[in-house]
């Protein structure tokens, strides 16, 4: 063998050993080593067909039978699962449809205020301020009834928005004064009396009923239950209800709970001067109405359970789990996490279903019943490692923001009962779940939810020294609940 034939052998060799180590030969920094014993190759990862890539487990959406105004978008925030039991975490999305260029509909709409004693002053003057500027906003198109109560009720039924109406009721408005206890109760039956009386000359109006409070119920119906089963009822006929707390002593939980099988928004007011802007709101959202009595549905299959639907209410029966969702305006956007063990088989590559969801609604523009529905199942394998690596950088960060959701609303319920190291502890274990997360999405996901959470623990800090400062704290927490959950437009 000449000489030329042996280094183009050579050459050969070097080029086939850097193919092998994975560097291009021209760049090698050293000689190639000694020759030696070729470690035995690793058999699975290189050689073996690997489950699937992502793509092949994507959310599966199911033919509705009745498309409407709303969507139905979901996925899991582990695609792959190992062999047994273990959490994964559904993230859905649930969103309006625009109109964009429609006109505003016309409302059939009652303004309930409260106005007990503890309203005297500013809190009553901004409530007066708020409901003038919210008559401004109306015109003949619209009904307007104005509902004050204390210990008793009082009322200007309701009417036209005509010009003449309209220094009816804005000098009705300017003589409101306070007085008495606070019955809630009573507030709320008369305004969705004056409601039904104001469709005869409204038809086609949105009915839409907003209480606005500062205190708890001390006259008539005080039962957390009795008024919510009030409220269900006036959703029922069509009537949705918002309530906006006012101040510190309201009970935040009642005005949730009135709000959420109602149908309507919630709002947390520290300020009552900005109740004009929040009215104006829940009037826009009112006139664009694109879908009422929504309900989603999450029926599983044998071997999946669900442990929760982390921040909202949920009804289970059997293997289905009902969530009643507020109305839709058009472009509203809600979220929801839905905790699940999966128990999946020794089926490597196999798909799993995890659960389908149905979104069943009354479209309010087609005018008639509709439904979104969707499937979502996850890809089985025995590699743990690849089931970590393929979890969902997007699907992890609302799951987490969701499972913080239970820790602020402990934090809350920790500080209302003066118990200040537990609330610490739950803002502690917020920080352990947004490290977590930050190692899956990056810092810039959760920079947002590291600095809300730091903003409770600044709350928590200061409320020992007050009273009006624990009742901030509490309120503005569970607010944080709700939106940390996925409210969206449905809280103020």
């Amino acid at each position: 063998m000449n000489r030329t034939t042996v280094y183009l052998v050579s050459a050969c060799a070097l080029g086939l050993v850097a193919l092998v180590m994975g560097v291009p030969g021209t760049k090698a920094p050293t000689p190639a080593p000694p020759p030696a014993p070729l470690p035995v190759p690793a058999p699975a990862p290189v050689v073996v067909v690997q489950p699937p890539p992502i793509e092949q487990v994507a959310p599966v959406p199911v033919a509705s039978s009745k498309p409407g105004s709303l969507s139905l978008t979901g996925k899991l925030s582990h695609p792959y699962v190992v062999p047994g039991s273990s959490d994964v975490f559904a993230t859905l999305e649930v969103s309006a449809v625009d109109v964009p260029g429609a006109r505003r509909a016309p409302v059939n709409m009652a303004l309930v205020i409260d106005r007990s004693g503890s309203m005297s002053g500013a809190k009553l003057q901004n409530a007066k301020r708020a409901a003038k500027e919210l008559l401004d906003r109306l015109d003949a198109r619209d009904s307007l009834a104005i509902v004050h109560y204390g210990s008793d009720v009082k009322g200007l039924p309701s009417r036209k928005v005509t010009e003449e109406n309209r220094e009816v009721i804005r000098r009705y408005i300017a003589n409101l004064y306070d007085d008495g206890g606070t019955n809630i109760g009573a507030g709320l039956v008369t305004g969705e009396q004056f409601i039904e009386r104001g469709r005869l000359e409204c038809e086609g109006c949105i009915d839409r009923l907003v209480l606005m409070s500062d205190g708890q119920p001390t006259e008539g119906m005080q039962s957390v239950k009795g008024l919510t089963n009030l409220s269900a009822r006036m959703h029922g006929r069509g009537i949705s209800v918002t309530s906006l707390g006012i101040g510190y002593d309201f009970n935040e939980d009642l005005m949730t709970q009135i709000a959420m099988v109602g149908g309507g928004s919630y709002g947390y007011l520290k300020d009552a001067a900005v109740l004009a802007s929040i009215i104006q709101r829940d009037l826009q959202q009112a006139g664009t109405l694109v879908a009422r009595d929504v309900k989603l549905s999450a029926r599983v299959p044998a071997g999946v359970t669900v442990r929760d639907v982390l921040g909202r209410p949920f009804t289970q029966s059997g293997s289905v789990v009902t969530i009643t969702l507020p109305d839709f305006s058009a472009r509203q956007v809600e979220k929801l996490v839905v905790q699940l063990a999966a128990s999946a088989p020794a089926n490597d590559g196999a798909a799993f279903d995890v659960a389908d969801f149905s979104l069943d609604y009354q479209d309010v523009l087609k005018g008639n019943a509709a439904d979104s529905k969707l499937k979502l199942a996850a890809m089985v394998t025995t590699d743990r490692t690849l089931a970590d690596a393929r979890r969902d950088r997007d699907a992890v960060v609302v799951a987490t923001r969701a499972r913080a959701s239970v820790n602020y609303k402990k934090m809350a319920d920790a500080v209302s009962n003066g118990r200040y190291e537990e609330a610490r502890k739950a803002v502690e274990a917020n920080d352990r779940l947004f490290f977590e997360a930050e190692s899956v999405a990056g810092a810039a996901a959760v920079a947002a939810d590291k600095n809300d959470n730091q903003q409770a623990f600044g709350l928590i800090q200061a409320a020992p020294s007050a009273p009006a400062r624990q009742m901030d704290a509490v309120k503005s927490m569970k607010v944080q609940s709700q939106r940390s959950a996925g409210a969206g437009d449905s809280l103020y």
